[in-house]
């Protein structure tokens, strides 16, 4: 059985209109059973995440707010969805509002203590995955496709690292293989769709577990590997893997081809395209990635597949904002040893903080880390007990891969470079300008070089 899996994410279901393109997508894919992963719609994510914010605050009026915002966000698409409006997806999606309505006023009329916010994340934020699979399942069936709606939580089984979870392969292989091969296998004459929702999975106690932020694309992968999927398909905004995002750099190019290691490395620097976790279960498994465009689905798009060769024609780069730069030295001077690193890595798995790019001299040791605000304040006040800590914060983390000098100068002509590192093909740079003033000289370069053939492609 060749069975296809299918992720669109939020970009592609952000609206009324995008719902109805993913259809006529899907319509022209008659050539067996499909898995379809869904995110969640538009902005919804951040949006749960204020109403989080408002939650943990025990704001009960901001709650309110922020909760109805979404919920008019949603039913503004069903209404032009559709016309019926007796249809059963209205009751449906008023009732998982109502759950999660609920959910936030027993908090709110129980917890006495504060709570676990990244439980909480996972309880609250989740909701936006269960809206936006409904929605569409319901409006494949109007459009007379065969779907049938699973849910992920019954599926995909983690630990109870919440926000971060980890997957028990073991149990989440057997349970995908028996269910969704089972529901294939029961249609087979049939072209049929198993919808379900991306990023989220659940712990032993049955309690709503997250897999990281944008997730989706790891739990589309997940499918693959359990089902022994010989493809997987990414369906995003832009033609397919770019050496640069385009909203950021005006002459940025597709890649046809890339190696899954390549892949790998572009994921781990941060390139928001393709989720970190994805690539490696599909590597393992020999199945080919296909990463396309929703807006424009006839055009080829970038593959991930096993190249030993992969010839590299441009620098590649990668962009992370809003960073904060920390160097830690010791109170009395003395040099930075292994005894005082162990200390530092121990305090920043702690803080669940995660490491950018990092450089030691004899006596600091100097990171680059997302600034998670919430992360950040503990991780420094950890440092401080026995650390002189300084940072700055509001600062951009360009990396390229595959650098050139050309490519260089361009990231760092005029700008306050605070950290730079390089190996053989990766060099990783913290500035201290915003990303608007870098990226505003680094196209007026691209303009000033256009007419170089070394220099035209960004």
């Amino acid at each position: 059985m060749h069975i296809q899996i299918f992720k669109f994410g939020g970009a592609a279901i952000n609206s009324a209109a995008g719902i109805k393109n993913v259809a006529e997508i899907l319509k022209k894919f008659t050539g067996g059973p499909v898995v379809v992963v869904i995110s969640a719609m538009g902005k919804t994510t951040n949006a749960l995440e204020d109403v989080l914010e408002k939650y943990i605050q025990k704001d009960p009026i901001a709650v309110i707010e922020s909760f109805q915002k979404v919920r008019d966000y949603h039913f503004a698409i069903l209404d032009v969805l559709f016309a019926d409006k007796n249809h059963p997806v209205f009751g449906e999606i008023d009732s998982l509002f109502n759950q999660l309505r609920g959910y936030i006023r027993r908090g709110h009329l129980y917890c006495t203590n504060q709570p676990d916010r990244d439980f909480e994340y996972d309880q609250i934020v989740s909701f936006g995955e269960l809206f936006s699979s409904a929605i569409v399942h319901h409006y494949l069936v109007l459009q007379g496709i065969s779907s049938h709606l699973f849910d992920v939580r019954e599926l995909i089984k983690t630990n109870t690292t919440y926000r971060d979870a980890r997957v028990d392969w073991g149990l989440t292989q057997q349970l995908i293989s028996k269910t969704i091969t089972g529901y294939f296998q029961d249609f087979a004459e049939q072209r049929i769709i198993a919808l379900t929702q991306g990023f989220i999975g659940s712990d032993p106690d049955g309690n709503t577990t997250t897999l990281g932020r944008e997730g989706s694309d790891f739990s589309a992968a997940i499918f693959a590997f359990s089902l022994h999927a010989k493809e997987m398909t990414i369906w995003k905004d832009v033609p397919g893997v770019m050496n640069a995002d385009p909203k950021l750099m005006t002459d940025a190019v597709c890649l046809e081809t890339l190696s899954y290691r390549e892949a790998i490395e572009l994921a781990y620097y941060g390139a928001s395209v393709i989720h970190p976790k994805t690539i490696k279960p599909l590597e393992n498994a020999s199945i080919v990635l296909h990463v396309k465009s929703f807006l424009n689905p006839d055009l080829s798009g970038t593959t991930v597949e096993n190249i030993k060769e992969w010839k590299i024609l441009t620098p590649i780069y990668i962009l992370k904002q809003n960073q904060v730069l920390i160097s830690i030295s010791p109170r009395d001077f003395s040099f930075i040893l292994e005894e005082n690193l162990s200390e530092i890595f121990r305090i920043l798995a702690l803080c669940r903080v995660k490491v950018n790019v990092m450089q030691n001299s004899a006596i600091s040791f100097s990171i680059c880390v997302d600034n998670d605000p919430h992360k950040i304040n503990s991780l420094i006040s950890h440092l401080q007990h026995d650390y002189e800590t300084r940072y700055n914060q509001g600062l951009d983390l360009f990396t390229i891969r595959h650098y050139t000098n050309d490519a260089v100068a361009r990231i760092i002509e005029g700008r306050n470079v605070l950290m730079e590192l390089r190996s053989r093909n990766t060099l990783q740079v913290v500035l201290g300008f915003n990303a608007g003033n870098a990226l505003n000289a680094l196209n007026a370069n691209n303009a000033d070089n256009a007419g170089n053939s070394d220099n035209a492609v960004i």
